[in-house]
């Protein structure tokens, strides 16, 4: 369990950082290509993959919008953290597998079972409540935050669906994953030459440090998946619920987010949506 807890750490950890980093003025493109650049250099060295050149040949076009979709969603979650708040955030990225169920079981024509229906309207109704939420500020920071959320829902579960999509053509997931790091450095180095901004010590460190917390969160989570190999809905929802608990303690004690009652309920109904999920896995 302590890999789990780890994992959930580090996840909310990059969060934070992106929050704190956005208040400090750093630039979002050369903070991402920072992170991708360590976390190309971090997953080549921890896992070690063996890059087999026919089959990244085959599978260029799922690397390519894998490589766009990252860095682009990445961009949305810095989005969503200022409009809305670390708390939302982190609810709507969490819930995000409520798509990814959903969509997957509909592709794969599973059977939906009382519980698992159940377990998805909840984590829709959590999103919407976390959405009405926003009603009470101005309309152009509540669309804002409304258009934020949605995109880090609807974007993690899309991520999501594609890796799965990757595994199930056998593609190894330590290559795949490197060289999807590796082209989405290269795509926000490109953005980042083109926007001729100066790249400052302070965002070269921090952009470093984004890369390590962003690869821990993976590479724990993935020591979490061996440990308790048995028990993989286990870890799916003591992820989910430790990352939304974590969440909401940062938002609290550090950016001094308000309790209200939007977030109380998204942040229960997210918890309970979860742990139903795990009861239909």
């Amino acid at each position: 369990m302590q890999f789990i807890l780890i994992a959930a750490l580090f996840s909310v950890s990059v969060s934070i950082a992106l929050k704190l980093y956005r208040q400090y003025g750093l630039n979002i493109v050369h903070l991402l290509t920072l992170n991708y650049l360590t976390a190309s250099v971090l997953c080549f060295l921890w896992f070690k993959p063996s890059f087999n050149v026919a089959q990244l040949e085959h599978s260029w076009w799922l690397i390519g919008a894998l490589a766009i979709l990252l860095p682009s969603i990445f961009w949305c979650l810095d989005r969503a953290l200022h409009h809305a708040g670390l708390i939302k955030t982190e609810v709507a990225q969490r819930l995000s597998v409520v798509l990814t169920i959903l969509v997957s079981s509909l592709i794969y024509q599973e059977q939906f079972s009382a519980l698992k229906i159940f377990g998805i309207v909840l984590g829709v109704v959590a999103v919407l409540i976390m959405l009405i939420g926003q009603g009470g500020a101005k309309s152009s920071q509540s669309m804002a935050a409304w258009l934020s959320i949605l995109s880090v829902w609807v974007g993690y579960a899309l991520i999501d669906l594609l890796f799965k999509y990757t595994s199930g053509l056998g593609l190894q997931f330590a290559m795949s994953l490197n060289a999807i790091f590796i082209c989405s450095a290269l795509l926000c180095l490109a953005v980042a030459l083109f926007q001729s901004q100066v790249l400052t010590s302070k965002t070269l460190l921090a952009g470093m440090l984004l890369g390590v917390l962003n690869f821990a969160n993976i590479a724990f989570y993935l020591y979490a998946h061996r440990q308790l190999s048995d028990s993989p809905a286990l870890v799916f929802a003591s992820m989910n619920i430790l990352v939304v608990c974590f969440g909401i303690l940062a938002a609290v004690l550090i950016f001094k987010e308000q309790l209200n009652r939007s977030r109380v309920v998204g942040g229960m109904l997210a918890i309970i949506a979860v742990l139903i999920l795990m009861q239909a896995m």
